[in-house]
């Protein structure tokens, strides 16, 4: 899946796309900031991630969605953080197995930006950052 240049997280477009939530598998709340429940997430990346949940055929809980710049400071975010934007989500995984039924679904749904911990998987499509990145943490 081809990446489009994407407008920033939170205009009046997003917000009105946020209204008619179509997602099958998230609801719109889990990508809420836990600070201020503030949403700002990229119905692209919701778009993807739904592909990613019905590949996996397994739960996805989302750790961390949007980061207010307040909750961002608390847990250590960096201050290019795409959290910040609305283009990045923290997966909980629990097993070896969970985590690669997560990591192949998020692949085959077209993510280019992988981050692997051993609690979660961080993963964006923060289109002023490049591709094609895998790290660890």
């Amino acid at each position: 899946m081809k990446k489009s240049k994407q407008r920033p997280a939170g205009t009046d477009k997003d917000i009105q796309e946020q209204k008619k939530w179509t997602a099958k598998y998230f609801k719109r709340e889990e990508f809420a900031c836990t600070c201020c429940g503030e949403v700002k997430i990229d119905q692209e990346m919701v778009n993807m991630l739904d592909y990613a949940r019905r590949i996996a055929k397994t739960p996805f809980s989302i750790n961390s969605g949007y980061r207010c710049p307040k909750h961002n400071a608390e847990v250590g975010g960096k201050e290019t953080s795409s959290h910040l934007k609305g283009y990045a989500v923290d997966i909980k995984v629990t097993s070896m197995r969970s985590r690669f039924k997560i990591l192949s679904a998020l692949m085959d749904a077209g993510f280019e930006r992988i981050g692997i911990a051993k609690t979660f998987i961080h993963v964006d499509n923060d289109p002023d950052k490049g591709p094609e990145v895998i790290w660890m943490y």
